[in-house]
């Protein structure tokens, strides 16, 4: 079927395009550009073989995390002071994005590092901010987000999961759905309404620091059509007792939540954006060495245009992730090009894979040549974490200023 795709690692594979990396020259362009080499590095290491094994044996590609912690690269929107590197979250978003350009996209990295380490950094108490933020930053420990309900998709305000003050403890009682690596966590963040509590707190959602291993919590997997090392669980809560002080910030509620959406949307962008890299870089490389009728198929435009589109739309989609990194370690809200980045990454990354698997034929459906093992994580994140369809309601009311469908 024509000849090998090229070897993982193969400096035509991962540098060939190297005019992407003009959208991060700006300031502090030396550190960030340091940091994705050294990124890079780590992940030649493993390759996109590794990332396939792992989804089967278990190991929750645990080895690769512990490197990146060890590396730092986890740590680098986490304060100095916690272990971290307090770069913000553009240059946790470039680690992202280089992982998944190199075919090791694990959705770990926005949330354990990302969505609940901005929490804490946040609005977690000082004991809180010592206890988890330098493992965080290291890799030593995970944390899972648990928030999705079976009736509570988009609509957190509807959230079941009920936290009663009783003898000075929170007692848990609910169920919470597809939360992801819980066998993988040590703790996870978890959102259910509280009733009662310390200093007359009000009622409503809060933020709760709830080990994974509590009495009282139990977890299905659910069977999923994803090749990831991160597995997808049901979770059942019985009276699970933790601490006052378990608490994520007081009365703040749902601001809490909401200091960590922005994060899951950004980082989830640069792992799409990483994803359309790796799919465009592979098919690029295919289509100069695969011969047919005596000619490269890259001369072909059937082939090169393709392409060429998912290229253009790739730059728009970086474009868009980094500014609304940059919004983020602003201080500004930047929900609006958060919500663009995400959406306009998840639909070039489809895009950009399709016409990779097009451009190799059979072979684009090997799991050999590594495209059609992303395709179903590629899909996953039109649905999670938050829906294309949500993402647009969230543009055409803040951008648009057209009355709310919900």
């Amino acid at each position: 079927m024509g000849s090998t795709a090229p070897a993982q690692g193969d400096p035509l594979l991962l540098g060939a395009l190297d005019e992407r990396t003009a959208v991060t020259q700006t300031a502090g362009a030396e550190e960030l550009a340091a940091l994705r080499e050294a990124v890079r590095a780590t992940c030649l290491k493993f390759g996109h073989d590794y990332f396939v094994a792992s989804s089967g044996d278990g190991s929750n590609a645990r080895a690769f995390w512990d490197e990146l912690g060890a590396l730092g690269a986890l740590g680098v929107a986490i304060p100095e002071e916690y272990g971290g590197g307090g770069q913000g979250l553009e240059a946790l978003a470039v680690v992202a994005e280089e992982i998944a350009a190199n075919g090791l996209p694990l959705m770990l990295i926005a949330l354990s590092p990302a969505v609940c380490a901005t929490m804490l950094k946040d609005h977690g108490s000082p004991a809180q901010k010592a206890e988890w933020l330098p493992g965080l930053a290291d890799g030593s420990k995970v944390m899972a987000f648990a928030i999705t309900e079976p009736d509570a998709g988009s609509n957190t305000h509807n959230i079941s999961t009920r936290a009663v003050f009783e003898d000075g403890e929170w007692v848990i009682t609910g169920q919470k759905y597809y939360v992801s690596h819980v066998d993988n966590a040590d703790a996870m963040v978890l959102v259910a309404q509280a009733e009662g509590g310390p200093d007359d707190l009000p009622a409503g959602p809060k933020a709760f620091l709830v080990p994974t291993d509590a009495p009282g919590l139990s977890r299905t997997e659910i069977d999923v059509e994803i090749i990831s090392p991160e597995s997808q669980f049901s979770l059942f809560l019985d009276r699970v007792r933790v601490p006052a002080e378990a608490l994520v910030s007081g009365d703040k509620g749902l601001g809490v939540l909401f200091t960590g959406l922005n994060p899951e949307r950004i980082l989830s962008a640069a792992l799409l954006n990483g994803i359309s890299r790796y799919a465009i870089d592979k098919a690029v490389a295919y289509a100069r060495e695969r011969n047919v009728w005596g000619a490269p198929i890259a001369t072909h435009q059937a082939i090169a245009h393709p392409l060429a589109r998912a290229e253009t739309r790739l730059a728009g989609a970086r474009l868009l992730t980094l500014e609304s990194a940059r919004a983020t370690d602003r201080g500004e809200t930047g929900g609006v090009a958060a919500a663009m980045a995400k959406v306009e990454a998840s639909e070039v990354a489809q895009m950009a894979l399709d016409a990779a698997i097009q451009t190799h034929g059979g072979n684009g459906m090997s799991r050999e040549y590594g495209l059609s093992t992303l395709s179903g994580l590629v899909r996953l994140f039109r649905v999670a974490p938050v829906s294309t369809e949500m993402m647009l309601n969230h543009i055409s009311h803040k951008a648009l200023g057209l009355p709310r469908s919900y």
